[in-house]
């Protein structure tokens, strides 16, 4: 049966900052209800928007009978929105907006096992959507408006003082960290990265005292950071309580992450940030900060060295490339030598243009669809349709910049669409809330007139966020590498019994749903798993979150 449209109740979530000052004035008397309301009335609705900042994610009908959704920037809050019998119905939960009788989205599905995740505006449902980050509704006199009320302009400045900009950028991440803490107790994440110990150092600041911090280690080789972690803890000294994930916790906790999505999601380090958070919670926290958005406003991402590396192939004359280089190294033996093997390869990927080029090592892809997939399946969806988005998101910013533009793209299919989902489904479910101070409005106006090259300098990632924290965090930390809270699952599934069955029996029931080849299922955990767990362990462990999510939320689905 659909859920019952006939009234429409207004949803307000998040923490947002209205800018101009009769909203202001609103929102302080009157609550953030009354503030959306007041603005949804106002001409010039997208300007209006772009001049809140903050978490938000609200739905409303106006005065006029006009129905209004918007998100803020980074998605950290969340709506989805159906029509039904003419009416534009909308919650914060996609699972929230159907029934028994909504149909599963073949393309969705194709997109989780594309993505690992299933990037708005899709949901898992047919006729179901989410509303993408930065984006609008506008649903009047029976038509449904989708559009951006803001999209990133950067504009760099044509000199910079490191100095000055050192100051300013420390003083907006110390107020940052101020305003995302509540009267409860002071607690964070701390990794062990720049990004978590760089909050955890700013809450001793801000508070005059040390923070509680939360940490996760692994009992396996090349996963566990907690030295790091430790050496941040000492250094600020703060109230350091560590917590070590076990294969049994993921037995135990593996259903019940999965069922509490609203749709299918993949990204194994929700687990360990869950273990995390519950440590948390048990010790009497209701709030913790995150690290999360360091990387993507400052330029952390490895990937963003190695597609400048590949953007230097764009400098060499076309005449030498199609004419010589391409050539000698594709079409002769001179590519499989194997000292030269390097060099047909990096051609081979240089040659592909942005953004397509970061999907050449996509897990999907390289498994081979056609060897993964039912035949059945496949014929249902649009094998292009998630290049097709990217493509799309990667346009729109407003930059000249390689560097920038990655960095928007980013904020769309990194954060909005996965690390902040994890971080924000884990918590929930912990039950404490979380804050993202590194998200803040003022850091990321910083960022967008930020000079590219104080970013990326030369191969250097983040130098400037590096530079500006040299002193207030230890070297150690700003010359690791980043890890953050990864998960050895196929290292474990390998020899922990128990997680090996339920993985086992995991694929063994998605099998017979439709959507997966049998044989390639019995390849995998048979001969891929047990030569490279650590590769492979990412595609079971995908499919191993679908399969317990359709046995909670949709036990008798098949391909029919």
């Amino acid at each position: 049966m659909t859920p019952d449209c006939s009234e429409i109740t207004p949803v307000s979530l998040g923490s947002p900052r209205f800018e101009a000052a009769r909203l202001k004035s609103i929102h302080t008397s009157q609550g953030s209800a009354a503030a959306w309301a007041a603005l949804a009335g106002e001409p010039g609705l997208d300007a209006a928007l772009a001049s809140v900042s903050g978490s938000f994610a609200f739905g409303l009908q106006d005065r006029t009978g006009r129905t209004v959704l918007a998100v803020d920037r980074f998605g950290i809050e969340t709506l989805c929105y159906r029509v039904v019998d003419g009416k534009l119905r909308f919650a914060a939960r996609a699972d929230d907006l159907a029934d028994s009788q909504t149909p599963i989205d073949p393309q969705a599905l194709f997109d989780y096992l594309y993505f690992h995740v299933i990037p708005s505006p899709r949901t898992i449902f047919e006729g179901i959507y989410r509303l993408p980050a930065a984006h609008m509704a506008v649903f009047d006199q029976g038509q449904l408006s989708i559009r951006p009320y803001w999209v990133p302009q950067f504009h760099e400045p044509a000199s910079a003082n490191y100095a000055d900009l050192r100051t300013q950028f420390l003083d907006l991440v110390q107020a940052s960290v101020a305003d995302q803490l509540d009267a409860s107790k002071a607690a964070c994440f701390l990794s062990g990265g720049t990004d978590s110990s760089t909050v955890a150092g700013m809450i001793g600041k801000v508070r005059g005292e040390p923070a509680d911090c939360y940490s996760i280690g692994f009992e396996a080789e090349g996963y566990d950071e907690m030295a790091y972690a430790r050496l941040a803890a000492k250094h600020f000294g703060v109230r350091h309580h560590e917590y070590y994930v076990t294969p049994d916790d993921l037995v135990r906790n593996i259903p019940r992450l999965a069922a509490h999505h609203d749709q299918p999601f993949g990204n194994s380090s929700a687990l360990p940030a869950f273990c995390c958070a519950e440590v948390a919670r048990a010790d009497g926290v209701t709030r913790l900060l995150a690290g999360d958005g360091g990387d993507e406003l400052f330029g952390g991402n490895s990937r963003y060295a190695t597609q400048r590396v590949f953007g230097w192939y764009d400098l060499v004359p076309g005449g030498l490339r199609s004419g010589l280089m391409e050539p000698l190294f594709e079409r002769t033996f001179v590519g499989s030598l194997p000292l030269l093997r390097k060099g047909r390869s990096y051609i081979e990927q240089a040659k592909v243009p942005m953004p397509d080029r970061l999907q050449m090592y996509n897990l999907l892809r390289r498994l081979d669809m056609d060897q993964v997939l039912s035949g059945e399946f496949l014929s249902r969806v649009n094998r292009e349709a998630p290049l097709a988005l990217q493509r799309q998101v990667w346009q729109q910013a407003q930059t000249d910049r390689g560097i920038n533009r990655m960095l928007a793209y980013d904020w769309r299919f990194t954060l909005a669409e996965n690390d902040l989902p994890k971080v924000r489904g884990s918590t929930q479910l912990a039950g404490v809330s979380v804050g993202y101070p590194l998200l803040d409005q003022r850091l990321l106006d910083f960022s967008l007139a930020l000079p590219a090259e104080y970013k990326l300098k030369g191969l250097k990632l983040r130098w400037f966020f590096k530079e500006a924290l040299r002193g207030f965090l230890p070297d150690e930390i700003i010359t690791k590498s980043k890890h953050g809270f990864g998960l050895p699952f196929g290292a474990w599934a390998t020899r922990h019994a128990p997680l090996r069955a339920l993985a086992g029996e995991s694929l063994a029931g998605l099998a017979e749903r439709g959507l997966v080849r049998p044989s390639f299922l019995r390849k995998l955990t048979d001969e891929l798993l047990p030569q490279h767990p650590g590769y492979y362990g990412e595609m079971v462990w995908i499919l191993m979150m679908l399969e317990q999510w359709l046995r909670h939320h949709r036990p008798d689905y098949r391909l029919s």
